[in-house]
């Protein structure tokens, strides 16, 4: 099932350019990866953007509003404002919706669950204001997330354990964890599948690094990316760059699980 054609992007979008015009090379990777995936997924109205941040996911993913975006912290919220990516924006906690019962046909919540301590509540929620039949979509590290970062050769579990500190990790879990999870919460992992691969996550990992410059634009000027024009050859040199990596066909076995989970 694909989503309605209102929310799908022309075929010939170009996600990874999008991105890269807007974040850092190492995140647009990731999200220009993920963006791909929601144009064949079961998506429909109302819509609850779980953990919405400054919107520029949404924005870039989708090719209409989405109906709620819902964020624990202002700022982000603030900044999403002028993305216009979503018809309502909220200030609340995902382990407390202030919604009614069977509020939305589909919740989304993109690179977002890791983060959260209080999983099985917010999990919970999601059934609580989903209808039934509806859909959670949602991605997550994986249990591989840190088997093929660089430093993790080098420095071994240290550093691993480092690395997901400072992504803010509590969960990289397996398909069979996120089973069994979705089960307790009322709802079904329909089907799953893992993206990024070993040569991915390293090019993830070293944008950490790189990254560093973008990271200074942004809090000095309030923004990833000083020049986002085709114009700008470092722009379409890690494009060029990228690509191959973008387009890469899903691994066996990779960094990050994509899950569609459904409620009964």
């Amino acid at each position: 099932m694909t989503a309605p054609a209102e929310y799908r992007l022309p075929p010939n979008h170009d996600f990874l350019w999008a991105h890269l015009a807007e974040l850092p090379y190492f995140r647009a990777l990731l999200r220009a990866t993920e963006a791909r995936f929601y144009q064949d997924l079961p998506i429909a109205p109302p819509v609850l953007d779980l953990g919405s941040g400054d919107g520029s996911f949404a924005a870039q993913a989708f090719a209409q509003p989405l109906d709620v975006g819902l964020d624990p912290w202002r700022a982000p919220l603030w900044e999403s404002r002028a993305r216009k990516a979503h018809r309502l924006l909220v200030l609340a906690d995902g382990g407390h919706l202030p919604f009614a019962d069977a509020s939305f046909q589909t919740v989304v919540s993109n690179s977002v669950l890791e983060h959260i301590p209080h999983l099985d509540a917010v999990l919970a929620e999601c059934h609580r204001v989903l209808k039934p039949g509806g859909y959670l979509l949602f991605c997550a590290p994986s249990e591989h997330f840190t088997d093929w970062l660089i430093g993790g050769y080098l420095f071994g579990s240290q550093y691993r354990r480092w690395f997901n500190r400072i992504a803010r990790h509590y969960h990289c879990d397996s398909p069979a964890q996120w089973e069994a999870r979705l089960t307790r919460a009322g709802m079904s992992l329909e089907r799953w599948w893992y993206y990024f691969s070993p040569r991915a996550l390293q090019a993830l990992e070293l944008g950490h690094y790189l990254g560093v410059p973008n990271l200074i634009t942004k809090k000095l000027l309030g923004r990833w990316v000083l020049f986002p024009s085709q114009r700008n050859p470092v722009l379409r040199l890690l494009h060029a760059l990228l690509k191959p990596l973008h387009n890469e066909p899903l691994p066996n076995v990779g960094a990050y699980l994509f899950g569609v989970a459904r409620r009964a």
